[in-house]
């Protein structure tokens, strides 16, 4: 697959820099015990993209039991940083899970985890500080749908998105009062 397509489907309406998915592959490989000069499962195709070279097998559909994945969100401005189980580095630097260039941001600025459906927040010695709801956290810190959270000057929102399927009814009309 080419950079520019894992750049799309990973990052979509959001500019990162090649840097941020070269280091997301280098996590991938050391998750999966993976090494780029003899790969098992993630092979470099120089000045083009990567290429899956693992096995793959097939299970009986019988056994699989269907999980669906809790997705959590940051916004930031126009962005949608999504959250899965784990760990998530916040901070200016490349190789940051949520990557902040911004004045005010440390380089690992803080912490956020999701673990066990719940997700917690925490500085990591920040210069600047991590302001949950207006303030400053100094331990790990839950986090709520809809919580503000500030990284030295940026703030971000939390989001839970409700499940899929379901539905939000509309408030009520008002009635109009007065001529038509």
């Amino acid at each position: 697959m080419s950079r520019a397509e894992l750049l799309q489907r990973v990052w979509p309406s959001t500019f990162v820099l090649d840097t941020n998915l070269a280091s997301l592959v280098a996590e991938i490989r050391r998750a999966l015990d993976d090494d780029a000069e003899d790969p098992r499962f993630v092979r470099t195709i120089h000045r083009f993209g990567y290429w899956f070279v693992g096995g793959v097998e097939k299970e009986d559909a019988s056994e699989v039991r269907p999980e669906t994945p809790l997705r959590y969100w940051l916004i930031w401005e126009t962005r949608r940083i999504p959250l899965t189980e784990g760990e998530h580095v916040v901070g200016r630097s490349p190789d940051a899970a949520v990557w902040i260039d911004a004045a005010g941001v440390s380089r690992h600025h803080a912490r956020v985890t999701v673990a066990g459906g719940e997700t917690t927040v925490e500085d990591l010695g920040s210069k600047n500080g991590t302001f949950v709801r207006g303030t400053r956290i100094t331990m790990r810190h839950s986090l709520a749908d809809g919580d503000q959270i500030r990284f030295g000057s940026v703030v971000v929102t939390f989001r839970i998105p409700p499940p899929v399927g379901s539905t939000e009814s509309a408030p009520p009309r008002s009635e109009s009062v007065g001529p038509r």
